[in-house]
């Protein structure tokens, strides 16, 4: 019977309650969409990062004639490759025995045949569309067909896995011999999968908590006079466990229907969801899609979240019937409330501006304190900007929007709070980004952006290698044939004899690495080329200093630290000459047209091949646009999560609003009936509602500022612009208040219809 009244107060309430189901409704259905889509999202990529990492296999190094001779063994090679900064899987592959059943390999039915390979859709796609020699020519042989979903990550990813001799695998270092137990299958180590997992986290957390303030607002509209019902009713004989179970449905059937609304919503949108590349490449579409449980948890939870800010804000009339009489007005937030964001910023200033290293123990408090602050300041600063504006700005309305802010701050701040935190860490992410971005581009003075680095690594067990002198001069010569190129060669140093009373510069054996601890050695003419890397010292023609980190390092704000290289204490060194010369460590590559460098790129494959390196031929533009696309990933997921908790934000305000309208239809009546003109009654409405949202979102982006700025002095970018956000930011900010201020406002003709003099019946 008790739930069967509370639906029947729902459905049958008249337009009042037909109102509030509907904008409660709609609401939820919002937040509910935006929700399903980050849970989506995560589901896909953890099905992309849980993929068996066939890349990660390791067997036995190949010996004698037999090759590791495992009954249906293959030999294995698998490295990197690169067009354009796309990164390439290349998997070269040999079967030994013909007659013996090979290890299967993740996508395809059987090894290729030597002579034979297999691309990915998206690579054989790329092949078609540029000339030979840029990329195809890298797989020798002819197409056989395509590697299958089960080797992929995405439609995006770009894969070959070429059939070859096993003489011709042999002769190449990092060959292994593997069978099938050897074929990886469990997921590849990942450092970044825990990033992207923290970040979804993070995203999920920002748009939940916008979402419970929206329904517990959402609960709460026109609160007095349901109050003002179920005390009546409690008088009539009804029990706090009764009123309990009314309140409980009225809110609950608001938020399962906009829950059901927000399942279709998604539904709709799912198709375009999968075209967003949050990792830099797309998901496979099928793998953008909730679970059954999380739909579940969806449609049980929100509903139970309804239900329980409904019985949180009917607290009063559970305990007496006349609860609701005895209203007594809340204490003023005190002063101490802003005192965390200071402390919180002075811990993260302090060391980038007094020159100390920093302390991450000090930092993340000073983070917690900033975000804490930001939430318990909001209504002290609420009311603090209501006592200014009735003091200095002239107007009724404005008087009238700041005594009622000034008299509950805490309610008025409460339906903003959501915004606060995403507002501030969208700030600080936008500040950040776009600085660190800047700074690797910027590495060397920008000179180095279209050098090709190949490192041809170190092969301790192998005499000769890197590169011995011959093949070096043969590669050296094909480099300089192409027009309008610029090189340096990275020559090893060779070790030096020991010093009688001192120690060998390492231990003999396969871990011993002279030519590391020694350095390299460079031409002074070649190294002229590059004025980023410095210059010799009179008289010099060639000197040895250590280009590791040059050659090797993935963050250009770490190489870009250690430039310039070569200066005049750099010590003097014999140059590299004729076939008796130190092998080849390295070689920096300047070409300025993208063909030439894709055709350097593939002159330089069978050469990278044949030494072992693990480092994959890449310019420093290329390097530094691999950690660019994970940081503008993140920002775009940031400015994201500020731009729908700004519309959640704006629905749950409009709830707000309708509220207010409702619960104050007597006053604002016999406003009106005074003369009162109608703009004014709705500038009182904008005012106090809208007022709080941009002064959170002011001060929220503040804080993301002051802590932008510490930051990039930690990380110590040389160049860094200043710690002010892009054009997106400011339009997506901008535009999602905007957004929020135009739900405002379509809640406004709602105190026109309530208040006209035709209806002004009081009880």
């Amino acid at each position: 019977m008790t739930f069967r009244l509370g639906l029947r107060l729902s459905l049958r309430g008249g337009r009042e309650a037909a109102v509030r189901l509907v904008l409660v409704g709609a609401a939820v259905a919002m937040g509910v969409t935006v929700l399903l889509s980050t849970v989506a999202l995560f589901n896909a990529f953890r099905a992309t990062a849980d993929r068996p990492c066939w890349e990660c296999t390791t067997g036995s190094a190949p010996g004698g004639r037999a090759l590791g001779a495992t009954p249906g063994a293959v030999l294995w090679n698998h490295r990197r490759d690169s067009y354009a900064g796309r990164p390439i899987k290349r998997l070269d592959v040999a079967v030994l025995d013909a007659r013996a059943p090979a290890p299967g390999i993740p996508g395809l039915s059987a090894p290729p045949a030597a002579g034979r390979y297999h691309v990915s859709p998206a690579l054989a796609e790329l092949m078609d569309a540029v000339p030979r020699e840029q990329l195809a020519d890298r797989f020798p042989g002819v197409r056989a067909g395509l590697v299958g979903r089960a080797a992929l990550s995405g439609p995006d990813d770009l894969v070959a896995v070429v059939g070859r001799t096993p003489a011709e695998l042999a002769a190449m270092a990092g060959t292994v011999a593997v069978d099938a137990a050897d074929v990886a299958a469990a997921p590849a180590a990942d450092d970044t999968a825990a990033l992207y997992g923290h970040g979804f986290g993070i995203a999920a957390i920002g748009l939940v908590f916008p979402l419970l303030v929206l329904v517990g607002t959402a609960t709460r509209l026109a609160a007095a006079r349901r109050e003002a019902r179920f005390a009546a009713i409690r008088l009539a004989g009804a029990t706090a466990r009764q009123i309990s179970a009314i309140a409980s449905v009225d809110a609950a059937l608001g938020a399962l229907l906009g829950a059901l609304a927000g399942i279709a919503v998604f539904q709709a949108v799912r198709p375009a969801l999968a075209g967003v590349a949050v990792t830099g490449s797309r998901f496979f579409p099928d793998t953008v899609a909730p679970t059954a449980l999380q739909y579940a948890a969806v449609v049980a939870g929100v509903p139970l979240a309804a239900a329980g800010a409904a019985l949180w804000s009917l607290r009063r009339v559970r305990i007496t019937p006349l609860g609701v009489a005895r209203r007594v007005r809340a204490p003023a937030p005190g002063w101490w409330r802003v005192l965390p964001l200071p402390v919180g910023l002075g811990l993260l200033a302090g060391p980038a501006f007094g020159g100390g290293d920093p302390d991450a123990v000090l930092a993340d408090a000073g983070l917690v304190l900033v975000m804490a602050g930001l939430v318990t300041a909001g209504p002290w600063l609420t009311m603090l900007a209501a006592r200014l504006a009735a003091r200095l700005t002239p107007g009724a309305a404005t008087l009238l929007a700041a005594q009622r802010l000034a008299a509950d701050p805490k309610a008025a701040f409460r339906p903003v709070n959501g915004i606060v935190l995403a507002v501030f860490i969208g700030t600080a992410v936008a500040g950040i980004v776009p600085a660190v971005v800047s700074g690797q581009e910027t590495a060397g003075g920008g000179t180095l952006n279209e050098v090709l680095r190949v490192s041809f690594g170190y092969a301790d067990a192998a005499p000769g290698r890197p590169l011995p002198p011959g093949t070096a001069d043969e590669l050296l010569a094909g480099l300089h044939a192409h027009p309008g190129v610029t090189v340096l060669p990275i020559h090893r140093r060779t070790g030096q004899p020991a010093p009688p009373d001192g120690p060998p510069p390492c231990d003999p054996g396969p871990g011993c690495r002279p030519d590391f601890m020694l350095g390299q050695v460079v031409a002074c003419d070649a190294l002229a080329g590059f004025p980023a890397l410095g210059r010799c010292a009179p008289g010099a023609r060639a000197v040895a200093a250590d280009f590791n980190r040059l050659l090797t390092s993935d963050n250009m704000l770490s190489v870009g630290r250690n430039l310039p290289i070569v200066d005049a204490s750099s010590p003097a060194a014999s140059p590299a000459a004729g076939p008796a010369g130190p092998s080849l460590a390295a070689v920096l590559v300047r070409a300025d047209d993208p063909a030439v460098r894709e055709r350097i790129r593939t002159l330089l494959a069978p050469y990278v091949a044949r030494s072992g390196s693990a480092e994959t031929p890449l310019t420093f533009a290329e390097v530094a646009q691999a950690r660019a696309v994970l940081l503008d990933q993140a920002e775009r997921v940031a400015l994201a999560i500020v731009a729908l908790t700004l519309l959640v934000a704006g629905c749950g305000l409009l709830v707000a609003v309708a509220g207010g309208v409702v619960e104050r239809r007597r006053p604002f009546t016999l406003l009106r009936l005074c003369g009162t003109p109608m703009r004014t009654l709705s500038g009182v409405v904008l005012l106090e509602t809208a007022a709080p949202m941009v002064l959170a979102a002011l001060v929220a982006a503040g804080a993301g500022l002051g802590v932008a700025g510490p930051v990039i002095g930690l990380l110590r970018i040389r160049s860094a612009p200043a710690a002010l956000p892009g054009p997106a930011y400011f339009l997506t900010v901008g535009g999602g208040l905007l957004a929020a201020l135009l739900v405002i406002l379509a809640g406004l003709p709602l105190l026109r219809r309530v208040t006209a003099p035709e209806g002004a019946r009081f009880e």
